[in-house]
C-alpha cells in the first residue's frame, strides 16, 4: 500500500461533522510495543550493552531515528544510526507471526468505522515495510490510506504524518479524531489541529484541551468520536 491516495473531495458539511479517524497502530490497534522493545535489547545485547529498563519510556512512541539514536547515546555502542535502524527492523519482524495480538476494542472500532463509512487512515511512525507486515493482521481494507515514518520528511512528534492523512482523506484537520497511545504521538496531532482520543500504554497521558483520554478502545464508538467534534 502507498501513503497516497486520490483526494476524496473535502468534506464541507455544516457543524461539527465527523470528517475522518486516523489511528496509530503500534499499541493503538496492535499490542506491538513488547516485540519493538524486546528486539532492542536483544540486538544491543549483540552489541555488548544493556538496555536500563526505564529507557523503555524514553523510546516508545518515537520514530526509529529518535528511538535508536537515543539508545547509541544512551549506550555508547559501536554502531552508526542506519546500521541499527536495519537490525532493529529485522529483529522486530522476526518476532512477529502473521497473526498479532490486537489491543482489546480494536477489531470492534475498525468495523465500527467502516459500518458507518467513517473515513479510516493508519498513521504510524514505523516504517512501511512494517507496516505492511502488520496490515495484514488489521486489514488493509479497514484503511482508505495509511502513511509510514519513513515516507514524511518530518515524523511524530511533528504534525506532518496526520496534516498528510487529513488531506489524502479531503478533511479537515479539525474535523479529524486521533487515537493515540503515546505523547508523542499526541503531541503530533494535536499540533496538527486534530481532536485525540489517547489510549495510554506504556507511559501515562493527562487530559487536556482538545484531548480525551480513556482507559481502552473499548470506550471508544462511532457515537463518541462524533461528541468530540461538538464538545
Amino acid at each position: 500500500m502507498t501513503s497516497t491516495v486520490p483526494a476524496l473531495g473535502t468534506r464541507t458539511a455544516e457543524g461539527s461533522t465527523l470528517q475522518a479517524v486516523l489511528l496509530d497502530m503500534d499499541g493503538t490497534l496492535v499490542d506491538t510495543e513488547g516485540f519493538w522493545w524486546d528486539a532492542e535489547v536483544a540486538v544491543f545485547a549483540e552489541l555488548g550493552h544493556t538496555l536500563d529498563d526505564s529507557w523503555r519510556h524514553v523510546v516508545v512512541g518515537g520514530p526509529m531515528t529518535r528511538s535508536a539514536g537515543f539508545l547509541i547515546e544512551a549506550t555508547g555502542a559501536d554502531i552508526t544510526l542506519p546500521e541499527l535502524t536495519v537490525l532493529l527492523n529485522d529483529g522486530f519482524e522476526k518476532r512477529i507471526s502473521n497473526t498479532l495480538p490486537l489491543m482489546p476494542g480494536a477489531a470492534r472500532l475498525l468495523a465500527e468505522l467502516a459500518a458507518h463509512d467513517v473515513p479510516a487512515a493508519l498513521v504510524s511512525a514505523s516504517h512501511r515495510r512494517i507496516i505492511d507486515r502488520v496490515l495484514d493482521s488489521l486489514g488493509p481494507a479497514n484503511f482508505r490510506l495509511t502513511v509510514a515514518g519513513d515516507e514524511v520528511s518530518r515524523t511524530k512528534p511533528h504534525p506532518d504524518p496526520y496534516l498528510l492523512a487529513a488531506a489524502g482523506l479531503g478533511a479537515e484537520p479539525g474535523r479529524c479524531a486521533v487515537i493515540e497511545d503515546t505523547a508523542t504521538g499526541v503531541t503530533s496531532a494535536e499540533a496538527a489541529g486534530c481532536q485525540v482520543v489517547a489510549v495510554p500504554s506504556v507511559s501515562p497521558i493527562e487530559p487536556a484541551p482538545r484531548r480525551t483520554v480513556v482507559r481502552s478502545l473499548e470506550h471508544v464508538n462511532v457515537p463518541f468520536l462524533k461528541g468530540l467534534m461538538t464538545s
